[in-house]
């Protein structure tokens, strides 16, 4: 058994060695000269050459005529547009988001955008004894939340404007109501101007933070996660005791959720830590 094991995780070398051309094909994202990507992928001219012959003929790179660069070819294609139907962004995140919330010690959740809002659809509880909870299908505010804002700040604007509408006349409605034992009053929802200087802040870092907001005592960061697009299509969120949660914009929390968020959009074909 340990035999069969060992055959079935034995790879085949040669592919691998030839996979280093295509890796500083791609990381460059630019045609390059023979010479210059065997240096990348620390091989001679001599024995790059034959991959390259290779992976022509398989339509992995192709050659320009005038100047003898290679790049990218119609089969590369065709997997990389293959491999973003097929990549499913939360998929992607919640192994990350355990890890991350070990790192960090704080519960971290994952939230997409649904009808009414950010919405959590993942959740890795920190592994700290004193820790936020959350609940799966939560939705955070559009003003008041460190998710709510990050989303805000990367949909249309008019769409924004019109959801900042609706939660004001959502608001208005509920103003005759008391607000439940034990509860804070309702914050003021900003005017568009206030919340726009909101939503510049939060595209400046790359970052939404929120600090005793919805409840005292309570802190929240929140990053990014991009498509191939460029559009917004999740939220990492971290939460937790603001004595003990570090909402600096470049302190560890905010190192770390941007790192997990940028992996997670890299995967999804998008370049990483967009402004």
């Amino acid at each position: 058994m340990a035999a069969d094991s060992d055959r079935a995780q034995r790879g085949i070398q040669s592919i691998e060695v030839g996979g280093q051309l295509l890796r500083a094909l791609v990381h460059h994202g630019r045609p390059m000269a023979l010479k210059d990507l065997a240096r990348e992928a620390e091989m001679s001219a001599a024995k790059a050459h034959p991959y390259m012959v290779s992976f022509g003929r398989l339509g992995l790179i192709e050659q320009d005529r005038t100047t003898g660069h290679y790049l990218l070819g119609p089969l590369a294609l065709q997997l990389g547009l293959i491999s973003l139907q097929q990549a499913n962004p939360v998929h992607i995140a919640t192994p990350l988001i355990a890890e991350l919330a070990q790192q960090i010690g704080h519960t971290v959740a994952i939230a997409v955008w649904g009808d009414r809002g950010a919405t959590i659809v993942r959740i890795a509880e920190s592994p700290a004894p004193l820790h936020v909870n959350m609940r799966h299908g939560t939705v955070f505010s559009l003003t008041h939340t460190a998710s709510g804002r990050l989303f805000g700040a990367y949909l249309d604007p008019e769409v924004v404007r019109g959801l900042l509408e609706q939660e004001r006349q959502r608001e208005q409605k509920g103003a005759a109501q008391p607000p439940q034992r034990g509860m804070p009053p309702a914050q003021r929802l900003p005017g568009w101007p206030a919340f726009e200087a909101q939503l510049h802040e939060v595209r400046a870092h790359g970052l939404s933070r929120s600090e005793g907001e919805i409840l005292p005592g309570i802190s929240a960061m929140s990053a990014p996660v991009f498509d191939s697009t460029g559009a917004i299509v999740l939220a990492v969120t971290a939460i937790g005791p603001a004595a003990i949660f570090d909402t600096r914009w470049d302190g560890e929390i905010a190192v770390a959720l941007k790192a997990c968020a940028d992996q997670v959009s890299q995967r999804l074909g998008a370049t990483p830590s967009r402004p």
